[in-house]
């Protein structure tokens, strides 16, 4: 994934996530890139410095420190929910996944583990899935 500073012709700001670098300009030839705020379509790349997915450096990194704490709490209460709520899998969650979204299996929540390659063809296949959020550090490996 790259990531774009996006402007539109009504001076707009936003920024846009693509799968490659030639996705944008893909996009935006067949009118599929419009600015939320004004839903022009002659969008532009503004000049910058791409960020690209799969850096070590994470997302909460650039946040404030009181609003990243905030973020992990959250993103620990959603993985603590997941964890009590949902039925762990293991590494079956490709085949349960599609075997939910068949009907071949009863509708449930789950979660495990999935290769890169099993979850780009679930997701190619319509099957709705998403990351869950990552444990939080334990305490003896935080300084």
């Amino acid at each position: 994934m790259i990531r774009y500073a996006l402007i539109c012709e009504n001076a707009h700001e936003f920024e846009g996530w693509f799968g490659s670098s030639g996705d944008f300009d893909d996009q935006a030839g067949r009118g599929l890139v419009s600015c939320p705020v004004c839903d022009s379509k002659a969008v532009e790349k503004q000049i910058m410095a791409p960020s690209v997915a799969g850096t070590k450096k994470s997302a909460a990194a650039d946040l404030p420190p009181q609003v990243r704490s905030m973020v992990m709490e959250a993103m620990g209460k959603v993985r603590a929910h997941v964890e009590e709520n949902f039925d762990y899998v293991g590494d079956a969650f490709a085949g349960e996944a599609r075997a939910i979204h068949e009907g071949r299996s009863d509708d449930r929540g789950i979660y495990g583990e999935a290769s890169p390659s099993e979850i780009k063809a679930l997701k190619d296949d319509g099957i709705q899935i998403a990351p869950l959020p990552p444990a939080p550090p334990k305490k003896s490996d935080v300084n």
